[in-house]
């Protein structure tokens, strides 16, 4: 089993910077392939990017590519999303999620998530 426990959100105005961080506890977090995925009200989840176990491969949506990076420390159990630049547009709920499935994963194949953390960007 894998706990994951996300991190880092807050209220920052539009052009700011926050870092996500996830936490998980089990010692299979270094096999797993992690995404950032976000929920915002009235909209359905959509994936912000993953990364796969060895960090090697990373993969982003468009509406953040070049703006957010993912990275991970094995060595930490944990995961980062550096989020910079930051729109209005980009307020939601973080989620932290893990799968063996190959990355870009289905969010339905997820297999283990966080609670999340909230990010508000305000104009």
């Amino acid at each position: 089993q894998v706990q994951l426990v996300e991190s880092g959100g807050g209220l920052v105005q539009a052009g700011g910077s926050l870092r996500l961080s996830c936490a998980a506890s089990g010692q299979t977090f270094s096999s797993l392939n992690v995404a950032w995925v976000r929920l915002a009200p009235g909209k359905e989840r959509e994936f912000v990017a993953h990364i796969s176990w060895s960090g090697g491969s990373t993969y982003y949506a468009d509406s953040v590519k070049g703006r957010f990076t993912i990275s991970r420390d094995n060595g930490r159990n944990s995961a980062y999303l550096q989020m910079d630049s930051l729109k209005p547009e980009d307020t939601a709920v973080y989620y932290c999620a893990a799968a063996g499935t190959a990355i870009p994963f289905p969010l339905q194949s997820a297999t283990y998530w966080g609670q999340g953390t909230q990010v508000t960007v305000s104009s």
